[in-house]
């Protein structure tokens, strides 16, 4: 383990910036009626994220574990992961989005790929962070990107409605968060994760100031996960936004917000597990059954979809709260590396999920409502395939990968010997059977309905391609999960071993 002012542990947040900055500027040379795609911009943008991930994933290859920068910044298998996950998401939505996006007069400038690439940056600071303003630097960055995305088309009135809602909820949640911070900063002398866990692990500081720090945290992660109750936001943002923005939300945020928890809940409070465990439970439960039982009342697929993910992101916590029985951390590890299991591919499939949607969106005409799927099969067999795919790994359907993300988190939780765990399993298998009705509701309208309209599919080949490549990953890594379940498991061991 090294400690100094390692340069070359922040390289993909010195490059991230720079070429963000380089972007801006050459973006500036772009002529929006020469190249109303903004190939420029979007080459430069895909060729950085893709560079950075090559980098992170090579770094995490290394196995090396060290601090940085008066113990700031934390370099590990486990942030250098999430950073080569998040950064491939976010070239999979930039190539999903782009067609979306022009159609939409959204590309007449580069904001789109600039403020991705900053949110981007947030999402890196966030993973790397070992400082309590470090973490909240990166939030806010990632945060203040999200809002003008969401806003990104000012003629549509419920584009900005869904901003101004994200932004005062947003706003509020992060007032949660840093309040939460402040108090146990006050109550330890520290902003330091480490030296936070070091100053409580003495047993000499009062225990209900810790663990008001502790509520107002867990409220603050609980609204970035967008778990009930703090889930207000997430389908007003998810149905008001462009879609391209919606996946953008949805995908490699989500691994950021895993990132905190696991640095915050686990790294600087786990002395206070018992207490922030029994609020995750809460948390989860009531996800698995608000999220399920209200997207069965949708009509309007990313609506669906949103509530789909307060679910999921239930079940992703079952694994959060299952790791430590009774001060013992023994299935710690199983228990965390099956929660980042879980958010990895369920960030996989749903982009997938939204590059569907947009792919039968037109010009004019956004294909969000689940009668605009009907007759899928018969007018694009191959994106109905994709899609049915997707809805049967969200469902948890065998032997696809959502199924063995399900499988590892209810492992976890059944084998800690937590007490009420089995109850809590048999409650999260029967939401899942619940969900299960409006996943097979669409397939049934893309399988079994007459087509509304006869307008054939069409898309550019690299998403073609990509689209293919990110449907057949769905199937390959649940007949093989073994590989990126051992990348999980390992970036945990090695950061809990930290």
């Amino acid at each position: 383990m090294t400690e100094s002012f390692n340069w070359a542990m922040i390289y993909p947040e010195i490059l991230l910036l720079l070429m963000a900055c380089v972007i801006s500027l050459a973006d500036l040379s772009v002529d929006h009626l020469k190249s109303p795609g903004r190939t420029l911009t979007y080459l430069l943008s895909v060729s950085t994220l893709a560079v950075v991930a090559v980098i992170a994933a090579v770094n995490a290859a290394s196995g090396e574990v060290g601090f940085a920068f008066n113990n700031m910044v934390v370099y590990d298998p486990l942030g250098n992961w999430l950073k080569s996950f998040a950064s491939i998401a976010m070239i999979v939505t930039f190539v999903y989005g782009r067609p979306y996006s022009m159609d939409r007069g959204m590309l007449k400038g580069g904001e789109y790929f600039i403020l991705s690439l900053f949110a981007m940056l947030g999402i890196f600071v966030m993973i790397s962070s070992n400082n309590f303003l470090l973490v909240y630097l990166g939030l806010e960055l990632t945060t203040l990107s999200s809002y003008a995305l969401v806003a990104l088309r000012r003629d549509n009135g419920l584009a900005t409605e869904a901003a101004i809602k994200y932004f005062v909820l947003g706003a509020m949640a992060s007032g949660f968060l840093l309040y939460g911070m402040s108090m146990l900063y006050g109550a330890t002398g520290s902003l330091d994760i480490t030296n936070v866990f070091k100053a409580i692990m003495t047993g000499q500081i009062k225990h209900q100031v810790l663990v008001l720090g502790v509520v107002f945290i867990v409220c603050g992660l609980a609204f970035k996960f967008g778990a009930v109750p703090f889930h207000m936001w997430v389908p007003d943002v998810y149905q008001g936004a462009p879609t391209s923005v919606t996946l953008l939300i949805a995908g490699a945020p989500k691994l950021a917000a895993f990132a905190i928890a696991i640095r915050l809940l686990v790294d600087g409070l786990m002395p206070l597990a018992l207490e922030w465990q029994q609020m995750l439970m809460v948390l989860s439960i009531c996800s698995l059954l608000i999220g399920n039982f209200a997207a069965i009342m949708q009509t309007n697929l990313k609506r669906m979809l949103a509530y789909s993910t307060i679910s999921h992101m239930g079940f992703m916590m079952i694994g959060l709260f299952s790791g430590v029985v009774d001060n013992n951390t023994q299935g710690a590890a199983n228990a965390y590396s099956a929660a980042m299991f879980y958010i990895v591919t369920y960030v996989l499939t749903t982009l997938a999920t939204f590059g569907v949607i947009m792919l039968l969106s037109r010009e004019g005409f956004e294909s969000e409502e689940i009668s605009d799927f009907s007759g899928l099969n018969q007018r694009s067999p191959l994106y109905a395939g994709v899609m049915t795919v997707c809805l049967f790994s969200l469902a948890g359907v065998p032997p696809l990968v959502g199924f063995y993300a399900k499988l590892a988190v209810l492992q976890s939780l059944v084998s800690s010997g937590l007490p009420g765990g089995v109850g809590i399993a048999i409650f999260a298998v029967a939401m899942s059977l619940v969900g299960a009705f409006y996943y097979l509701r669409v397939i049934k309208v893309m399988y079994f309905d007459a087509p509304l309209t006869a307008t054939t599919v069409s898309a550019t080949q690299d998403v073609r391609i990509v689209l293919s490549l990110n449907g057949a990953l769905v199937v390959l890594l649940g007949l093989l999960p073994g590989g990126l379940m051992t990348i999980c498991s390992d970036s945990i061991v090695r950061s809990l071993g930290n």
